[in-house]
């Protein structure tokens, strides 16, 4: 009697039970959501699943991606030193797997059936799958466990990590739903005046522009203008290791059908922002955007879709809002409260590995921001 795993490269060949033991529990780990990896991913990922047996009986899984940066500019802005950091990352990173979901924020990696089999024995069979994908699939230059909550620290001690850097960027933003919020006016009501006069005006600068939820023959009509708008705010960030395939949005929205939501805002029939969401049993994660750079300065889009997603949670009575790690105060603006998250990164080359702390660093620094309070304490 023992635990035992099988590596997949292919949604087709996994086991007939997975969705029943994994994916309802995580619809980030789902057929659904791995055929839209496999279908529409983005050109520099690969991907494989990890099956996690006790004898026959599969009681866990994860999801391994591959991610290649000899052709991908991961530092955007058009500078000298961006540059410079591109070509040292190529240098440094030539290839990368990560234990996770590098698409989305939070530990979507892998999910246990826990009525059999404890976390103390989970991560073990995890460094298990990790040496078997090394040796078996591709071995690259660095490899990383992706996005744990600071209480699964201590699993993280043994031997097997001791060559790791342990590192935190940036927190994950995450907005409880309070259970008297029956309505978006609830919401409101709990924030300090400063802040729900601030809300409110953002309302007001709406005026004359349309907003409703898109279903799969809007999306596949506005796709072009939709490329177009999320790459306006893909472009503009700082650092990105993927772009998102022309054709994606229209994949999820075939593959998790109501799962995934598309809310575009329209002014003079003209699409100018999107937002998506992906629902994922009591919670809400939000997934890519877009707009239209001038409007949205002018008219405050971003903070109306942010308190547009918060109604919307509202109404569909969930939990949480998965906000994740970039905009970090505007999102604190309207109750996202930061909860930090770590990783594990290490290095093949055990030289470049003495120096892992000092080079991440280097290309990864943490940016300072001021978290807002705007609810009445």
């Amino acid at each position: 009697m023992s635990y035992n795993l099988k590596i997949y490269n292919s949604v087709s060949d996994l086991p007939s039970q997975w969705n029943s033991v994994i994916g309802n529990r995580n619809i980030m780990l789902s057929k659904e959501y791995f055929n839209i990896l496999e279908s529409s991913g983005p050109a520099n990922m690969e991907c494989y699943y990890a099956g996690f047996f006790y004898n026959d009986d599969l009681i866990g899984g994860a999801l391994f991606q591959y991610l290649n940066f000899q052709n991908h500019a991961t530092f955007q802005k058009n500078e000298v030193w961006c540059n410079i950091r591109n070509f040292f990352a190529r240098k440094f990173s030539k290839d990368v797997m990560i234990l996770g979901n590098n698409m989305l924020t939070g530990q979507n990696g892998f999910y246990f059936d826990a009525a059999k089999i404890t976390f103390e024995q989970v991560v073990p069979l995890l460094d298990r799958a990790v040496q078997k994908m090394q040796k078996d699939i591709r071995k690259t230059s660095l490899i990383i466990y992706k996005d744990y909550q600071f209480n699964f620290v201590n699993y993280f001690q043994s031997k097997n990590h001791q060559p790791y850097f342990r590192f935190s960027v940036q927190p994950n933003m995450i907005l409880k739903i309070n259970e008297s919020w029956t309505v978006y006016e609830d919401y409101l009501n709990d924030f300090s005046k400063k802040y729900r006069t601030r809300a409110r005006s953002a309302r007001k600068k709406f005026e004359n522009i349309e907003k409703h939820e898109m279903n799969l023959g809007e999306i596949q009509k506005h796709q072009d203008e939709m490329n177009i708008l999320y790459q306006n705010v893909a472009e503009n960030a700082p650092f990105n290791t993927f772009f998102l395939a022309e054709h994606h949005f229209e994949c999820m929205k075939k593959n998790i059908n109501e799962n995934f939501k598309v809310f575009g805002y329209f002014l003079n029939q003209k699409l100018i922002g999107f937002y998506t969401l992906i629902l994922n049993n009591q919670d809400i994660d939000t997934y890519f955007l877009g707009y239209d750079k001038e409007i949205q300065k002018e008219r405050q889009l971003y903070l109306n879709m942010l308190l547009d997603m918060v109604e919307f949670a509202i109404s569909n009575k969930s939990k949480r809002i998965i906000f994740g790690r970039t905009a970090l105060e505007i999102k604190s603006t309207i109750g996202a409260e930061p909860i930090e998250i770590f990783g594990l990164i290490k290095h093949n080359n055990s030289l470049v590995n003495l120096f892992m702390k000092r080079i991440f660093i280097g290309l990864n620094p943490k940016k300072e921001w001021i978290q807002r309070k705007p609810f009445v304490e």
